[in-house]
């Protein structure tokens, strides 16, 4: 699988990405951020990486009187999200997070919820970012932490890597959960040109629903690409992975992530 594909949610994975990993993986750090957010009293806020719009949705609740730009690479996604009926206060734009038009110092904070670890230039992505703030703004955002330290996904990936042994698809722990390493991320962001860093590793806990968590996987998000590659079946693959992860199913999950605020 090339980067491209990496970062490629078209089709049908936007709407079960937001329908079946929403809820349980991305809201609950959602509204977290969305109240490190509010703390910091901005005016006009920049999204990157917006996706299906579930920070977006929490950001219009935690900070109501901020003006929203919610964009992703993605025009597929930015669909679902606008589909949320947000206020006139949002706007939705398709663009990269690693060449961003927008002019320097448009915005009082730049945010970004689990995107990070999709930018093949994290560097030129955070340099963008670090652009577009205005003096002494902030740039926020989480990427998860290893899978070691959220063991039900770990699980998961595990199951479905376990059908194709002679060669497994890499996605889940080569991009959402391979960008772990603080130091690395604190590396890259002084490259970028920040200075004040602040990382916390912030744990949630949310209620596992196995079935969804295996189609969200296995159809929707770039996995399902590395699935059809190695000539599997979408839906029997998620069969066996909520076979695999069925004795979770309605019990509580923690999960671990890194949030990062720079200025």
């Amino acid at each position: 699988m090339t980067e491209a594909s990496d970062s490629r949610f078209t089709g049908s994975i936007p709407a079960l990405y937001d329908r079946c990993l929403g809820p349980m993986l991305f809201e609950p750090y959602a509204r977290e951020m969305a109240a490190r957010a509010a703390a910091l009293g901005p005016a006009r806020i920049l999204e990157t990486a917006a996706g299906t719009g579930i920070v977006t949705q929490a950001l219009v609740e935690a900070v109501p009187a901020a003006e929203i730009v919610a964009t992703d690479l993605n025009q597929a996604m930015l669909d679902v999200a606008a589909a949320r009926g947000l206020p006139a206060t949002v706007t939705f734009q398709a663009a990269d997070a690693q060449a961003l038009p927008f002019p320097d110092g448009s915005f009082d904070l730049v945010v970004c919820q689990f995107g990070a670890m999709f930018f093949p230039d994290r560097v030129g992505a955070y340099g963008e970012a670090r652009r577009v703030l205005r003096p002494g703004r902030r740039f926020l955002f989480n990427v998860w932490d290893s899978l070691e330290h959220n063991p039900v996904s770990a699980r998961l990936g595990e199951a479905v890597a376990a059908l194709f042994p002679g060669d497994p698809p890499s996605f889940f722990r080569r991009v959402p959960f391979g960008y772990h390493d603080t130091a690395q991320i604190e590396a890259d962001l002084r490259a970028a040109g920040f200075a004040d860093i602040a990382i916390e590793t912030v744990s949630q806990i949310s209620r596992v629903d196995a079935r969804a968590a295996a189609v969200g996987l296995c159809q929707g998000s770039p996995m399902s690409a590395e699935i059809e590659a190695r000539g599997g079946d979408l839906e029997a693959v998620a069969d066996a992975a909520t076979a695999a992860i069925a004795a979770f199913d309605g019990t509580d999950m923690p999960m671990s992530a890194h949030v990062i605020s720079a200025g």
